[in-house]
């Protein structure tokens, strides 16, 4: 466990602690018999804070990206055989006429 994943867990635990400290204020209004406006403002900022943390956990816990390039080495090509038991052939597209004839009308 790296760091970047250390960081990501502590995001998502701040971003629970901001929706149980949002719902706990919510309760606290309908004792007191207030309107909800909208939360308060520490649990905007411990939002903002969580979302950081997990798009920076999100960005480097991530592995290493592989090349997509046709003549690199590191590609792994899986290649299925040319057996015609994978081609499908009954589709939503026999619902079209082989030949479309449109014009547009003025």
């Amino acid at each position: 466990m790296g760091l970047g994943f250390i960081i990501g867990v502590f995001g998502v635990l701040i971003l629970s602690h901001a929706a149980y400290s949002t719902i706990q204020y919510r309760g606290l209004l309908k004792i007191m018999e207030e309107e909800f406006s909208g939360p308060p403002m520490n649990v905007i900022l411990e939002l903002l804070l969580g979302f950081v943390f997990c798009i920076w956990a999100a960005l480097t816990v991530t592995g290493n990206f592989l090349s997509i390039h046709p003549d690199s080495e590191e590609n792994r090509i899986v290649s299925l055989s040319a057996n015609l038991d994978f081609m499908i052939f009954n589709h939503r597209a026999k619902a079209f006429p082989l030949e479309i004839d449109m014009k547009l009308k003025h």
